[in-house]
């Protein structure tokens, strides 16, 4: 019932202007957001980068109504991306993209939001890094595997995302198992009907063992993304039960939140990916992360007492 309030709060846009203008929250959201602008999302990754971590950066937004807001998202990006690329940073630093933020809900959304992510890679080929398309609400699932698809065909290397709360997760881990795909999978921070997606956290965390198992077997790079102890452990049995090297699967974990076990596994020599979100539209993206993990709201209001 928590998930499924704070999931709701996510949609409310009072409750939006409340945090936003609550006047202890910034500080707080700093924990976990890198900044508003380009230069902040450079700054945390050359620190994590200078501390062995790789970054995947995501700009705030989705569910964009408004073309020329698609526009200007994949500008922000065509510009972190050089800025990236200036810094030589982009073998530690790929992008992450949420298809809604480029146009994908708008009339004949799926075209644009597929010529905008073609934009975006280009400018990450030309720079020597990747994408990963963010997998956002369920409905629009069967889209982004489409325009995947479509990416895939010039930009092999495109990334794909996998919520393992979908009932068909398994499924599409294992039509993603194959050389050269390169699959996030994470436990999904959306609501969907009970008929498509599991509810109850250990059905999820049993989906999530399940779509391990498929991908760590296949041929792809697994993208493990969770904060789990247990599942890291399973992760790791995993690699060795299927003969993988460090640099045959990585960990991905939120800015932010378990910064010390993201530095102890580093430093075993696994490859550990910080997922960076910045931008002004910070509260969707924070609300899902106090959904997705209860440990994170208490992490929260803890924060909160502190500063104030």
């Amino acid at each position: 019932m928590l998930r499924q309030a704070l999931l709701a709060a996510s949609r409310r846009d009072e409750v939006r202007r409340l945090a936003e203008t609550a006047p202890y929250t910034r500080s707080v959201v700093r924990r976990f957001i890198a900044g508003t602008a380009v230069d902040d999302a450079l700054r945390v990754t050359e620190d994590l980068a200078a501390s062995g971590l790789l970054v995947t950066l995501d700009h705030l937004g989705e569910d964009t109504v408004d073309p020329g807001q698609a526009e200007a998202t994949v500008k922000n990006y065509v510009t972190l991306l050089e800025r990236l690329g200036e810094r030589r940073l982009g073998p530690q630093a790929e992008v992450s993209v949420k298809l809604t933020a480029l146009g994908q809900l708008l009339d004949g959304g799926e075209k644009m939001a597929l010529q905008n992510a073609r934009r975006i890679c280009n400018a990450a080929r030309s720079v020597g890094t990747t994408v990963t398309l963010d997998m956002e609400d369920h409905r629009t699932v069967d889209s982004t595997l489409r325009i995947l698809a479509d990416l895939r065909a010039d930009f092999p290397d495109t990334g794909a995302v996998i919520q393992a709360y979908l009932r068909r997760a398994e499924e599409y881990c294992a039509e993603l198992a194959y050389a050269g795909s390169r699959v996030r999978l994470c436990k999904g921070a959306y609501g969907a009907p009970e008929s498509l997606a599991f509810t109850g956290r250990h059905e999820v965390d049993k989906s999530y063992v399940r779509c391990m198992k498929v991908l760590m077997a296949g041929k792809g790079l697994p993208m493990l993304a969770t904060h789990d102890p247990r599942l890291i452990e399973i992760a790791g049995a995993l690699a060795v039960l299927n003969g993988r090297a460090h640099s045959a699967y990585e960990y991905q974990m939120l800015y932010g939140i378990r910064t010390q076990e993201q530095q102890r596994l580093a430093r075993l020599g696994a490859q550990v990916r910080v997922y960076v979100p910045y931008g002004d539209e910070w509260y969707g993206y924070l609300m899902r992360r106090l959904a997705e993990r209860p440990a994170n709201l208490m992490f929260f209001l803890r924060s909160l007492a502190t500063d104030s």
